[in-house]
């Protein structure tokens, strides 16, 4: 079982490093497509990478086709920048390799560190991914944001986490949420659906409840309060631009991640 590791970069000379280094004695090849970064991205992908692309941003599912395009081997194992592949997922994807698995992919679960401790509620966990895929099997899809890997047979599932460092910090945090929440509010937008006044007092409120109570978040203590509070939040910036486009006509132009 031959493996190439696939990431997209952009501006990521921070985090590139640790992703990089975590795949190294599992995949045959690693490739990394960058977004013509402005800091050492490429220079340190160079360093650990077999290929290294530069390529103007689409969105993310065309970036990703791109990547996978470039893949020499028939089995893709797609990571993020800010993820790590785990001591225990090394130790599962090495004995899988020896198996020759039938299946079309694997999903695996994802665990997020946030403020200081490893999340497990909140709806943040176990955020299972399909990650490991045939190459001829599998593409992704979606305009916006949120895309999806579309896989033609079955999925099993593999046991051991990813690591995700999502967030350095709650700014950070919220940051993400109004980048992503101008895309999100672009593709309702698109679909021509309309902000009403429930998406904007019980919706938040809904998701808070749901990520808090529902999925346990007290159980993550302060982190787990914080990420309930942003579950809402973000929800509701994303209805409330998605109103200010309706009112203004504006479309928002695609950017790098």
């Amino acid at each position: 079982m031959e493996i190439s590791a696939v990431i997209i970069t952009y501006n990521e000379e921070t985090r590139l490093e640790g992703a990089l280094k975590s795949l190294q004695g599992i995949v045959s090849e690693i490739v990394v497509v960058d977004c013509h970064s402005s800091d050492g991205t490429v220079k340190l992908a160079r360093k650990y990478a077999d290929k290294v692309f530069e390529r103007t941003w689409t969105n993310f599912a065309d970036q990703k086709n791109f990547a996978n395009s470039k893949a020499c081997f028939p089995w893709i194992f797609s990571l993020d920048a800010d993820e790590r592949v785990s001591p225990e997922l090394r130790q599962e994807l090495l004995e899988l390799k020896e198996k020759g698995p039938e299946c079309s992919g694997f999903s695996i679960p994802r665990q997020v560190y946030y403020l200081g401790r490893w999340v497990r509620h909140s709806g943040w966990y176990p955020d299972r991914k399909i990650r490991l895929f045939r190459k001829d099997k599998a593409r992704w899809e979606g305009e916006y944001v949120h895309e999806k890997l579309v896989v033609d047979g079955k999925i099993e599932k593999l046991k051991s986490p990813i690591h995700h460092f999502t967030y350095r910090n709650i700014a950070e945090h919220l940051a993400r949420i109004n980048k992503f929440s101008d895309l999100g509010a672009q593709k309702l937008y698109a679909q021509k659906k309309k902000c009403r006044w429930y998406h904007l007092v019980w919706l938040p409120f809904f998701r808070f409840v749901r990520a808090y109570v529902l999925r346990r978040g007290f159980l993550d203590g302060f982190a787990g309060l914080v990420i309930s509070v942003l579950t809402g939040y973000a929800v509701f910036v994303r209805y409330a631009k998605l109103r200010e486009i309706w009112k203004k006509g504006e479309r928002i132009e695609p950017f790098p991640y």
